[in-house]
């Protein structure tokens, strides 16, 4: 018996022995440290960051949940702007003294954020739990200076925006605090609407407008809703207050001085829509910045929107500011100073302001824009504040489009073009100027191959016309014939050199002038073409450069809108006729302003000699039917030349035609004389 249990016993222990080592032998290998580590780092790195946690601690684990690990890592690094992350680790020297459950590693992290790169170096130690090394992570692997209870916040640094300024330093387009009027609900009276309906009528606003801004589904009774804002100063300012809910704040914000009568060249700026910021990403825009929208505000956009800056910052758990991680200073946007004359801009824009037209002022010597004027015009300053529906189809539906900037757009410049086409042919030796055609009648056509067709001239009170009476009377049959002298092809190659089918040089938007359609390939077309009609256009702007010519000895001068202090001016165009030509045609243009039969009579002066040139351009479909008439005068002074203007007046035709300009010429000019 003792023998029999003796033996049934030592079997259960061989078999229980065997049992623990098959066990033994089905457990996992465990993995070295250094493969731990470097696949926690890999994970971290894709930012992964679910693939992270199995690697930490037991410890970790029971503090941080998954969920809580995920976000916290992705919170942080989509709060900074995380382009680019790079890890790498080693472990550090030995110590005789360490514990054997734990090695040490030296991690030096890298980082590309949107404050610009951030590095550091970090210590990380791993822990061996049941037959496994793990990570004992904490916050400190995200930034050095960050506990767990801590916060990383991001401050945005704001730019200052480049402003826009005249020649004397005033300002066109600038930064300017002013009061945003607003409400706050629980202040204001019972019932509200009477609130409402008085800074309605204060403010020039809906009182619906109001009601809706009120009704916005982030209001709370204690909040401030703004509603508009005025310039600080303002004469309305105390009257504001007294309605019951109202508050002030400073704001700042662009201002244009000008308003209206600068509109188009400044343009305005506006917030960012979706289809702007998705062209812009990646050139650091927001989408809450405010960006040029129209005029200089958008052509010189890269120039003065400055770049913010920012400071990536820790605060502990009561808000205080711990360590700054990175700052990154705000780099301002670049002031533009102009050459434009705020003086002549507005006595322009008064003058035009009636009309539907344009006008350009420069300095013909040099170049120097001293003026540009579209009319009418809008006051960009209501873009800034907030436009309102009304106001939008006021000025949508306004067929006289005070949206549309007329200085820079084409238009069929009529008899404003024929002292280029004089220029061009006595350049070419095809125009003796003292020669006399016999013209006669009003009515003119080559010959039969024309059929119906025929050139008109205004007056008939000339029938031996040389080149002087014809640009005195402004006489289209005489410079239809030029045209046909010259020739289509001498005519479009030498013409062209003035700078048509060319962009101006200059940072604005302006439609590049054009001869022809398609070539002007039939008699009629090169007839018309002489006197600024069959299918010319030119924007006042290129017409009044082309005039720089006449001034220049035969030189077309550069445009320049950018101010520097210079007086010599750049050449645009070189050689285009010869000064003697100049000279000749500068005589004969002062005979249409300083002759009593001259067109431009009424612009005369007396004690200024002005040259110039009257036009009118008809648009109509059919020779003998009526249509819409517009009137050009181009003018410049002749003793030490300081001032050239072009104007274009749409719709002149039952107004005196283009005499209806030459009272503007003479005011402008009195004006700047003074």
């Amino acid at each position: 018996m003792t023998r029999r249990t003796f033996v049934r016993g030592a079997g259960w222990g061989v078999l229980f022995v065997a049992l623990l080592l098959a066990l033994a032998a089905c457990k996992p290998e465990m993995k070295p440290p250094e493969e731990v580590m470097d696949t926690f780092v890999a994970a971290w790195q894709k930012r992964d960051y679910a693939a992270m946690y199995p690697s930490l601690t037991n410890h970790v684990k029971e503090s941080v949940t998954q969920e809580a690990f995920v976000s916290r890592h992705q919170n942080i690094y989509e709060g900074i702007g995380l382009t680019e992350l790079n890890i790498t680790a080693a472990p550090t020297e030995k110590d005789p003294n360490a514990k054997t459950d734990q090695i040490r590693y030296k991690l030096h992290v890298e980082m590309k954020t949107s404050a610009g790169p951030i590095e550091f170096n970090q210590t990380a130690t791993l822990r061996k739990e049941e037959r496994a090394w793990r990570v004992d992570w904490s916050s400190s692997f995200l930034f050095p200076q960050l506990k767990d209870t801590d916060k990383v916040r991001v401050q945005t640094l704001p730019a200052k925006r480049g402003e826009i300024l005249d020649r004397q330093g005033h300002g066109l387009a600038i930064n300017e605090d002013q009061w945003e009027v607003g409400l706050v609900p629980e202040k204001m009276a019972e019932p509200s609407d009477e609130s409402v309906s008085k800074l309605a009528t204060l403010l020039s606003l809906k009182p619906e407008d109001i009601r809706a801004k009120l009704g916005a589904s982030w209001v709370k009774p204690e909040l401030f809703v703004p509603i508009a804002l005025i310039p600080k100063g303002d004469p309305r300012e105390n009257e504001l207050l007294t309605v019951q809910g109202t508050a002030y704040r400073t704001k700042r914000v662009r201002s244009y001085p000008l308003g209206a009568a600068a509109a188009h060249l400044t343009g305005y700026i506006g917030k960012l829509n979706e289809r702007e910021l998705e062209k812009r990403k990646d050139q650091g825009y927001r989408p809450d910045d405010w960006v040029g929208k129209t005029g200089l505000e958008l052509t010189l956009e890269d120039r003065l929107r400055g770049r913010d800056g920012q400071r990536i910052y820790i605060t502990d758990a009561e808000g205080r500011d711990k360590a700054t991680l990175l700052k990154r200073d705000p780099v301002d946007g670049e002031d533009v100073k102009l050459t434009i004359d705020t003086g002549i801009q507005r006595a322009m824009y008064r003058e035009l302001e009636n009309d539907a037209g344009a006008g350009v002022a420069m300095q013909p010597l040099t170049g120097e824009l001293l003026a540009l004027v579209s009319t009418p015009s809008y006051d960009p300053n209501l873009w800034i504040s907030g436009i309102s529906a009304e106001q939008w189809k006021q000025w949508t539906e306004n067929p006289d489009k005070p949206l549309f900037n007329r200085y820079a757009s084409a238009y069929a410049p009529g008899s404003a073009f024929k002292p280029i086409t004089a220029a061009i042919a006595l350049e070419q030796g095809a125009l003796d100027p003292n020669e006399e055609k016999s013209i006669t009648g009003k009515q003119w056509k080559k010959d039969t191959s024309w059929g119906n067709y025929y050139v008109t001239r205004v007056s008939a009170a000339a029938s031996a016309v040389n080149l002087a009476k014809a640009l005195m009377y402004s006489d289209n049959i005489y410079f239809a014939q030029v045209a046909l002298g010259l020739g289509a092809e001498r005519f479009e190659k030498a013409a062209g050199k003035f700078g048509f089918g060319e962009k101006l040089p200059l940072p604005l938007a302006v439609d590049v002038s054009s001869l022809s359609n398609a070539g002007i390939k039939k008699e009629i077309l090169l007839a018309d073409s002489g006197y600024g009609q069959g299918e010319v256009v030119m924007s006042p702007l290129h017409v009044a450069d082309a005039y720089t010519v006449f001034v220049n000895g035969g030189n077309m001068i550069k445009p320049v809108l950018e101010y520097d202090g210079r007086t010599t001016g750049e050449v645009w165009k070189s050689g285009l006729i010869r000064p003697e030509v100049s000279r000749m045609l500068t005589e004969q243009m002062k005979e249409v302003i300083q002759n009593p039969a001259g067109t431009g009579r009424a612009a005369r002066i007396d004690g200024l000699t002005l040259a110039g040139k009257t036009g009118t351009a008809e648009l109509k479909q059919k020779k003998g039917e009526s249509g819409q008439e517009n009137g050009w005068f181009v003018a410049y002074d002749t003793d030490k030349p300081k001032l050239l203007v072009a104007l274009m007046v749409e719709k002149v035709e039952a107004r005196g035609g283009s005499h209806h300009l030459a009272g503007t010429i003479k005011a402008l000019f009195r004006g700047f004389a003074m």
